[in-house]
Protein backbone atom coordinates (compact mmCIF):
# COMPACT_ATOMS: atom_id res chain seq x y z
CA UNK A 1 0.00 0.00 0.00
CA UNK A 2 1.08 3.76 -1.28
CA UNK A 3 -1.54 5.11 1.75
CA UNK A 4 -0.52 6.90 5.01
CA UNK A 5 -3.66 5.78 6.62
CA UNK A 6 -6.49 3.19 6.54
CA UNK A 7 -9.33 5.37 7.14
CA UNK A 8 -12.18 2.94 5.65
CA UNK A 9 -12.23 0.08 2.84
CA UNK A 10 -14.73 2.38 0.46
CA UNK A 11 -10.82 4.30 -0.45
CA UNK A 12 -9.25 0.68 -1.03
CA UNK A 13 -8.99 -0.70 -4.33
CA UNK A 14 -9.50 -4.44 -4.43
CA UNK A 15 -5.73 -4.96 -5.08
CA UNK A 16 -4.93 -3.61 -1.89
CA UNK A 17 -7.40 -5.56 -0.07
CA UNK A 18 -6.24 -8.71 -1.29
CA UNK A 19 -2.61 -8.05 -0.42
CA UNK A 20 -3.56 -7.00 2.90
CA UNK A 21 -5.81 -10.37 3.45
CA UNK A 22 -2.87 -12.64 1.58
CA UNK A 23 -0.49 -11.36 4.09
CA UNK A 24 -2.66 -11.39 6.71
CA UNK A 25 -2.96 -15.86 5.76
CA UNK A 26 0.84 -15.87 5.94
CA UNK A 27 1.00 -14.19 9.29
CA UNK A 28 -1.91 -16.66 10.73
CA UNK A 29 -0.25 -19.38 9.40
CA UNK A 30 3.33 -18.42 11.18
CA UNK A 31 0.86 -17.58 14.23
CA UNK A 32 -0.20 -21.12 14.38
CA UNK A 33 3.03 -22.66 14.39
CA UNK A 34 3.82 -20.87 17.29
CA UNK A 35 5.96 -17.67 15.67
CA UNK A 36 4.87 -14.76 18.22
CA UNK A 37 8.31 -12.30 17.49
CA UNK A 38 8.51 -10.09 14.62
CA UNK A 39 10.47 -7.31 13.86
CA UNK A 40 8.68 -5.41 11.14
CA UNK A 41 8.10 -2.29 13.96
CA UNK A 42 11.33 -3.27 16.26
CA UNK A 43 12.05 1.15 17.28
CA UNK A 44 7.99 1.99 15.67
CA UNK A 45 5.51 3.42 18.90
CA UNK A 46 1.89 2.69 18.00
CA UNK A 47 -0.37 4.48 20.29
CA UNK A 48 -4.15 3.20 20.64
CA UNK A 49 -6.92 5.92 21.12
CA UNK A 50 -10.39 4.64 22.01
CA UNK A 51 -13.29 6.88 22.66
CA UNK A 52 -15.43 4.07 23.08
CA UNK A 53 -15.55 0.64 25.02
CA UNK A 54 -13.55 -2.06 23.48
CA UNK A 55 -12.55 -5.72 24.53
CA UNK A 56 -11.45 -7.92 21.33
CA UNK A 57 -10.53 -5.20 18.96
CA UNK A 58 -8.22 -2.89 21.50
CA UNK A 59 -6.85 -6.57 22.71
CA UNK A 60 -6.28 -6.97 19.10
CA UNK A 61 -4.57 -4.28 17.79
CA UNK A 62 -2.08 -4.01 21.40
CA UNK A 63 -1.03 -7.86 20.70
CA UNK A 64 -0.63 -7.32 16.88
CA UNK A 65 1.80 -4.22 17.25
CA UNK A 66 3.61 -5.57 19.76
CA UNK A 67 3.94 -9.05 18.23
CA UNK A 68 5.90 -6.92 15.65
CA UNK A 69 8.43 -5.35 17.85
CA UNK A 70 6.64 -1.98 18.13
CA UNK A 71 6.13 0.13 21.56
CA UNK A 72 2.54 0.57 22.82
CA UNK A 73 1.02 3.22 24.40
CA UNK A 74 -2.82 2.74 25.57
CA UNK A 75 -4.32 6.03 26.22
CA UNK A 76 -7.03 6.01 28.67
CA UNK A 77 -9.08 8.05 27.70
CA UNK A 78 -11.30 8.56 30.66
CA UNK A 79 -8.01 9.67 32.66
CA UNK A 80 -6.19 11.63 29.90
CA UNK A 81 -6.68 15.46 29.16
CA UNK A 82 -9.82 14.52 27.26
CA UNK A 83 -11.76 15.37 30.17
CA UNK A 84 -10.61 18.63 30.79
CA UNK A 85 -11.75 19.76 27.13
CA UNK A 86 -9.33 18.87 25.20
CA UNK A 87 -10.01 18.44 21.46
CA UNK A 88 -8.68 15.34 19.21
CA UNK A 89 -7.32 17.56 16.71
CA UNK A 90 -4.89 18.67 19.78
CA UNK A 91 -4.43 15.46 21.42
CA UNK A 92 -3.25 14.46 17.97
CA UNK A 93 -0.72 16.98 17.78
CA UNK A 94 0.58 16.32 21.09
CA UNK A 95 1.05 12.48 20.60
CA UNK A 96 2.33 13.28 17.24
CA UNK A 97 5.46 15.67 18.54
CA UNK A 98 6.31 12.59 20.73
CA UNK A 99 7.02 10.82 17.58
CA UNK A 100 4.63 8.33 17.83
CA UNK A 101 4.46 6.32 14.14
CA UNK A 102 0.60 5.06 14.55
CA UNK A 103 -2.73 5.95 15.83
CA UNK A 104 -5.25 3.53 16.21
CA UNK A 105 -8.66 5.08 16.89
CA UNK A 106 -11.97 4.26 17.96
CA UNK A 107 -14.79 7.27 18.19
CA UNK A 108 -17.83 8.09 18.31
CA UNK A 109 -18.43 10.51 15.58
CA UNK A 110 -18.19 9.34 11.84
CA UNK A 111 -14.87 10.88 10.30
CA UNK A 112 -13.14 11.32 13.37
CA UNK A 113 -10.29 9.16 11.96
CA UNK A 114 -9.73 11.45 8.49
CA UNK A 115 -9.87 14.48 10.66
CA UNK A 116 -6.91 13.07 12.69
CA UNK A 117 -4.99 11.66 9.56
CA UNK A 118 -5.08 15.29 7.95
CA UNK A 119 -3.71 16.72 11.26
CA UNK A 120 -1.08 14.36 12.05
CA UNK A 121 2.20 13.14 10.46
CA UNK A 122 1.36 9.38 11.85
CA UNK A 123 -0.29 6.11 10.13
CA UNK A 124 -3.41 6.13 11.31
CA UNK A 125 -6.14 3.22 11.61
CA UNK A 126 -9.87 3.57 11.81
CA UNK A 127 -10.69 1.11 14.95
CA UNK A 128 -14.35 2.23 13.80
CA UNK A 129 -15.85 5.62 13.94
CA UNK A 130 -19.37 6.31 14.24
CA UNK A 131 -22.00 4.45 12.44
CA UNK A 132 -19.66 4.69 9.30
CA UNK A 133 -16.51 2.38 9.09
CA UNK A 134 -14.77 -0.66 10.46
CA UNK A 135 -12.10 -1.32 8.38
CA UNK A 136 -10.30 -4.12 10.01
CA UNK A 137 -13.11 -6.09 11.38
CA UNK A 138 -14.14 -6.62 7.33
CA UNK A 139 -10.58 -7.32 6.72
CA UNK A 140 -10.46 -10.01 9.35
CA UNK A 141 -14.07 -11.58 8.19
CA UNK A 142 -12.32 -11.65 4.27
CA UNK A 143 -9.37 -13.51 5.69
CA UNK A 144 -11.77 -16.43 7.29
CA UNK A 145 -13.80 -16.08 4.37
CA UNK A 146 -10.78 -17.00 2.39
CA UNK A 147 -9.05 -19.92 4.56
CA UNK A 148 -12.41 -21.58 4.59
CA UNK A 149 -13.67 -21.51 1.00
CA UNK A 150 -9.62 -20.82 -0.58
CA UNK A 151 -11.52 -17.52 -2.24
CA UNK A 152 -13.88 -14.32 -1.83
CA UNK A 153 -15.17 -13.75 -5.58
CA UNK A 154 -18.58 -15.65 -6.54
CA UNK A 155 -19.71 -16.40 -2.20
CA UNK A 156 -22.85 -15.36 -0.95
CA UNK A 157 -22.93 -13.65 2.05
CA UNK A 158 -25.97 -13.05 3.92
CA UNK A 159 -25.72 -10.18 6.41
CA UNK A 160 -28.58 -9.84 8.74
CA UNK A 161 -29.48 -7.75 12.07
CA UNK A 162 -28.81 -3.90 12.91
CA UNK A 163 -28.00 -2.84 9.33
CA UNK A 164 -28.55 1.18 10.19
CA UNK A 165 -26.19 1.32 13.53
CA UNK A 166 -23.45 -0.92 11.79
CA UNK A 167 -20.27 0.08 10.98
CA UNK A 168 -19.20 -3.85 10.22
CA UNK A 169 -22.15 -4.10 7.35
CA UNK A 170 -20.89 -1.38 5.52
CA UNK A 171 -16.82 -2.18 5.53
CA UNK A 172 -17.82 -5.83 4.18
CA UNK A 173 -20.86 -4.38 2.03
CA UNK A 174 -17.76 -2.00 0.50
CA UNK A 175 -15.16 -4.73 0.54
CA UNK A 176 -17.48 -7.19 -0.84
CA UNK A 177 -18.64 -5.79 -3.58
CA UNK A 178 -15.05 -4.91 -5.03
CA UNK A 179 -14.28 -8.66 -4.32
CA UNK A 180 -16.83 -10.37 -6.44
CA UNK A 181 -19.42 -11.57 -3.75
CA UNK A 182 -22.69 -11.08 -3.48
CA UNK A 183 -24.29 -9.80 -0.26
CA UNK A 184 -27.47 -9.97 1.07
CA UNK A 185 -29.36 -8.15 3.89
CA UNK A 186 -32.03 -8.73 6.11
CA UNK A 187 -33.28 -6.87 8.63
CA UNK A 188 -36.19 -5.00 10.78
CA UNK A 189 -37.05 -1.93 8.45
CA UNK A 190 -36.39 0.26 11.43
CA UNK A 191 -32.84 -1.04 11.08
CA UNK A 192 -32.65 -1.01 6.86
CA UNK A 193 -31.26 2.36 6.34
CA UNK A 194 -33.45 3.14 3.00
CA UNK A 195 -30.42 3.86 0.38
CA UNK A 196 -28.33 1.10 1.01
CA UNK A 197 -30.00 -1.23 -1.95
CA UNK A 198 -27.86 1.60 -3.98
CA UNK A 199 -24.44 -0.25 -3.00
CA UNK A 200 -24.89 -3.06 -4.53
CA UNK A 201 -26.78 -5.59 -1.98
CA UNK A 202 -29.95 -7.04 -2.42
CA UNK A 203 -32.02 -6.27 0.33
CA UNK A 204 -34.17 -8.84 1.29
CA UNK A 205 -38.13 -9.57 2.48
CA UNK A 206 -37.57 -12.63 4.26
CA UNK A 207 -35.09 -14.38 6.31
CA UNK A 208 -35.59 -17.74 4.08
CA UNK A 209 -35.07 -15.25 1.38
CA UNK A 210 -31.71 -14.16 2.87
CA UNK A 211 -30.69 -17.37 4.06
CA UNK A 212 -31.19 -19.59 1.08
CA UNK A 213 -27.93 -21.53 -0.65
CA UNK A 214 -25.80 -18.49 1.62
CA UNK A 215 -21.85 -19.70 1.78
CA UNK A 216 -22.16 -17.31 4.77
CA UNK A 217 -24.05 -16.21 7.38
CA UNK A 218 -22.94 -13.28 9.30
CA UNK A 219 -25.37 -12.09 11.73
CA UNK A 220 -24.55 -8.71 13.70
CA UNK A 221 -24.81 -7.34 17.42
CA UNK A 222 -28.47 -5.70 18.13
CA UNK A 223 -26.47 -2.60 19.08
CA UNK A 224 -28.90 -0.61 21.55
CA UNK A 225 -26.57 1.73 22.85
CA UNK A 226 -26.51 3.41 19.33
CA UNK A 227 -30.29 3.74 19.51
CA UNK A 228 -32.46 6.05 21.12
CA UNK A 229 -36.07 4.65 20.49
CA UNK A 230 -37.45 1.51 20.17
CA UNK A 231 -36.92 -0.16 16.53
CA UNK A 232 -38.53 -3.38 17.64
CA UNK A 233 -41.07 -4.55 20.03
CA UNK A 234 -38.42 -7.12 22.43
CA UNK A 235 -35.37 -8.77 22.14
CA UNK A 236 -37.66 -12.06 21.83
CA UNK A 237 -39.87 -11.06 18.84
CA UNK A 238 -36.51 -9.96 17.63
CA UNK A 239 -35.14 -13.47 17.99
CA UNK A 240 -37.98 -15.29 16.43
CA UNK A 241 -38.45 -13.29 13.55
CA UNK A 242 -34.80 -12.22 12.50
CA UNK A 243 -32.61 -14.44 14.49
CA UNK A 244 -30.69 -17.58 13.42
CA UNK A 245 -31.43 -21.06 14.91
CA UNK A 246 -30.64 -24.44 13.63
CA UNK A 247 -33.52 -24.41 11.84
CA UNK A 248 -32.82 -21.30 10.20
CA UNK A 249 -29.26 -22.17 9.24
CA UNK A 250 -30.41 -25.10 7.53
CA UNK A 251 -31.54 -23.03 4.41
CA UNK A 252 -27.67 -21.83 3.88
CA UNK A 253 -25.77 -24.40 1.91
CA UNK A 254 -23.95 -27.48 4.08
CA UNK A 255 -20.65 -25.78 4.04
CA UNK A 256 -22.10 -22.77 5.27
CA UNK A 257 -19.97 -21.15 8.28
CA UNK A 258 -21.50 -18.96 10.98
CA UNK A 259 -19.67 -15.17 11.79
CA UNK A 260 -20.44 -12.36 13.97
CA UNK A 261 -18.45 -9.53 14.72
CA UNK A 262 -19.09 -10.05 18.92
CA UNK A 263 -19.84 -9.30 21.32
CA UNK A 264 -22.99 -11.94 20.87
CA UNK A 265 -26.38 -11.55 22.16
CA UNK A 266 -27.08 -15.19 23.05
CA UNK A 267 -30.39 -16.33 22.36
CA UNK A 268 -30.85 -12.88 20.25
CA UNK A 269 -28.81 -12.61 16.98
CA UNK A 270 -28.01 -16.39 17.24
CA UNK A 271 -29.06 -19.15 19.55
CA UNK A 272 -26.47 -21.03 21.96
CA UNK A 273 -26.24 -24.01 20.06
CA UNK A 274 -25.50 -22.59 16.73
CA UNK A 275 -22.79 -20.32 18.98
CA UNK A 276 -21.01 -23.09 19.77
CA UNK A 277 -21.55 -25.01 16.88
CA UNK A 278 -18.99 -26.68 14.46
CA UNK A 279 -20.22 -24.38 11.88
CA UNK A 280 -19.56 -21.66 13.76
CA UNK A 281 -16.12 -19.65 12.93
CA UNK A 282 -16.63 -16.83 15.64
CA UNK A 283 -14.06 -17.78 17.82
CA UNK A 284 -11.64 -18.09 14.48
CA UNK A 285 -12.78 -14.78 13.64
CA UNK A 286 -11.26 -13.81 16.63
CA UNK A 287 -7.71 -15.44 15.38
CA UNK A 288 -7.72 -13.86 12.52
CA UNK A 289 -8.05 -10.46 13.66
CA UNK A 290 -4.67 -10.74 15.15
CA UNK A 291 -2.87 -11.84 11.99
CA UNK A 292 -4.98 -9.55 10.08
CA UNK A 293 -4.08 -6.34 12.03
CA UNK A 294 -0.30 -7.36 12.30
CA UNK A 295 -0.78 -7.36 8.06
CA UNK A 296 -2.61 -4.17 8.38
CA UNK A 297 0.83 -2.04 10.15
CA UNK A 298 2.73 -3.91 7.91
CA UNK A 299 0.97 -2.45 4.64
CA UNK A 300 1.47 0.87 5.91
CA UNK A 301 4.71 0.97 6.95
Amino acid sequence: MKRKDLLGLYDLTAEEIVSIVDEGVKIKALLRNGQKKFSDLSGKSVVTLFYENSTRTRCSFDLAAKNLGANVINLGVANSSVQKGETLIDTGKTLDMQQNDFMVLRHPAAGAPRLLAKTVKAHVINAGDGMTEHPTQALLDFLTMKEKFGKIEGLTVAILGDITHSRVAKSNLYGLNKLGARVRLFAPRTLMPAEIGTLGAKVCSTREEALEGADVVMALRIQLERQHAGNFPSLGEYAKYYGVDDKALSLAKPDAIVMHPAPVNRGVELTSSVIDGERSYIEDQVFSGLAVRMAVFKALL
